[in-house]
């Protein structure tokens, strides 16, 4: 028997007509790449929105075509998102950090119809341009008075919008209508896209206003560092306009001053982004001696956060909220607020104890820990192997790559992570390592991870990393790479006398190597793979 209820598909054009109508004094701010700022409200946004969907029809679009983005955070950005999906075709975000041969294969994979870009990145079309689609239509996100020259004939974004009228008849969609595209950066091979729809959409969205709801609320102003093209902001521009937050978009410059200036220019209460954004952010409000005005929370993920950069935060009054996912879920699967009775009756190290881990599940999503074996493991925080996850808002699939597709799925429809992990009675979850990045030495496991978080607290150390190298005895051995914060270089005699009161001897890094920089994966995560490429032939002591 079924229950009698209306069944209403979820469309993410009704969330931007829910905030116009209920929140119409929350705002959107957008530091532009004209160089100025530019500010207006949700109502305002939903007029423009529909006045983009009018300008996409004329010049074409139609239901499933894939509109693709080159573009930073601001508020032209978002209104793509909506009008794209609003029409049923589907908004492809393009990390513009991918190399050429990446870029060119994603274009030509999603078949995208249009482009859409901001005018920093002209030359990087323009250098492209001849392996597009011969077809291609291409929208410079900008007005007529900033147009530059170029021998490519642009679309002007703003005359798009020009006399088009600001109400819209929305289709009503089936609410698994594709809406937005996604690829994975890769560590081998092309990489893969997640095609998400307007169900999983609106559920992400609601699973995050709900679950992160001490951050995403109304009258909160959110700064979105994470950037547009990756993951969708993290469902930001979704979950803050139905919660009624407003949204700073940073526009370009992601620098710690500029970061810092915008916030506290903008009074933005919770921060969004990845580790090596908030090293920047750090030492802007170490040089500067306190925090940017009304800044109360952070909210950290994309790769492992080190347990100094909680604590720097934490005792300056800023909650850090560790949060995990993949470009596959969304990408939020947990999150590290901690409940009440855990914010009352643990000490400070016990709260960060579990604030270094990446915490609870959030509603829809489901885990499990399985081992070598195939069998389930308990969740006692002992037991440890690959992460399997699934839930509303979870691929099923790559797009149009059933080979990638078969290597990630289990015979149950679990999404395998590839990341080794485990969970504890409070099912808080510690991912311990990239099963490719843990590092084997005489048949024992050693985490690149736990190296990297108990370094990253010396005060010499700016940013480090730990990959392995072969080694002819003990197959791998831990080679430690840092960026130095300033002129002093921490010794080895050091970084051993730090880690051993946490790992084991034979744990120890083998080597120090110093860098300027370490290279950083198109999301912004520190590139492991490029690393060991780079050190491919490097000797370790005991082996020249």
């Amino acid at each position: 028997m079924l229950g009698q209820m209306m069944h209403r598909p979820l469309s993410i054009i009704e969330i931007l007509r829910f905030s116009a109508q209920n929140h119409p004094k929350a705002e959107i701010v957008s530091v532009r790449t004209e160089g100025d700022t530019h500010k207006y409200t949700y109502p305002d946004a939903f007029k423009r929105v529909a006045q983009l969907a009018s300008g996409l029809k004329k010049i074409g679009v139609q239901p499933s075509d894939r509109i693709a983005t080159l573009a930073w955070n601001g508020y032209r950005h978002f209104e793509l998102y909506y009008a794209a999906a609003g029409l049923g075709a589907i908004c492809h975000t393009i990390n513009p950090r991918l190399s050429a041969e990446q870029m060119t294969y994603i274009i030509t994979h999603a078949e995208d119809k249009v482009v859409f870009l901001d005018v920093t990145f002209v030359p990087l079309v323009e250098a492209l341009k001849e392996k597009f689609p011969v077809d291609m239509k291409y929208i410079l996100m900008t007005d007529r008075a900033h147009m530059p020259e170029s021998k490519i004939d642009f679309f002007c974004y703003e005359e798009l919008l020009e006399d088009e009228p600001t109400d819209f008849d929305w289709a009503e969609l089936p609410e698994d209508t594709a809406a937005g595209l996604c690829y994975t950066s890769g560590t081998t091979g092309n990489p893969k896209g997640a095609l998400y729809s307007h169900r999983s959409t609106v559920l992400h969205a609601l699973t995050l206003a709900v679950s992160l709801a001490k951050t995403v609320h109304e009258g909160a102003k959110v700064l979105p560092v994470v950037p547009l093209f990756h993951v969708n902001a993290w469902g930001l521009p979704y979950a803050c306009p139905l919660a009624g937050a407003s949204l700073i978009f940073p526009g370009p410059a992601l620098d710690g001053k500029s970061i810092f200036e915008l916030m506290d220019c903008q009074k933005v209460s919770s921060a969004w982004g990845v580790p090596t954004v908030w090293l920047g952010l750090q030492n802007e409000i170490a040089a500067r001696g306190r925090n940017p005005t009304g800044f109360t929370s952070v909210i950290i993920g994309g790769s492992a956060v080190p347990r100094s950069m909680i604590e720097v935060f934490e005792k300056s009054g800023v909650m850090v909220c560790h949060a995990w996912g993949m470009t596959e879920m969304s990408p939020i699967g947990t999150h590290g607020i901690l409940s009440k009775y855990q914010e009352d009756k643990m000490t400070q190290t016990e709260k960060l104890d579990l604030k270094v881990c990446q915490g609870r599940r959030t509603f829809g999503v489901d885990l499990k820990i399985v081992d070598e074996s195939g069998s389930i493991q308990p969740n006692d925080g002992q037991s440890s192997g690959e992460l399997y996850v699934r839930g509303n808002a979870v691929i099923n699939g790559y797009f149009r790559n059933e080979d990638a597709t078969k290597a990630v799925m289990d015979n149950e429809g679990w999404f395998g992570t590839g990341d080794v992990a485990s969970i504890d009675s409070d099912g808080f979850l510690t991912i311990q390592d990239r099963a490719k990045d843990l590092i084997k030495s005489g048949g024992e496991w050693i985490s690149s991870i736990d190296l990297e978080n108990i370094v990253m607290a010396h005060p010499d150390v700016a940013n480090c990393a730990v990959i392995a190298i072969a080694h002819p005895k003990w197959d791998e051995r831990p080679l430690l790479v840092i960026v130095p914060n300033g002129d002093t270089l921490v010794t080895k005699d050091q970084v051993d006398e730090m880690l051993l009161v946490h790992v084991a001897k034979w744990q120890l890094p083998d080597a120090i190597e110093f860098v300027e920089e370490l290279p950083l994966t198109a999301t912004g995560k520190v590139s492991k793979l490029t690393l060991r490429k780079k050190f491919k032939d490097y000797k370790l002591p005991d082996m020249l």
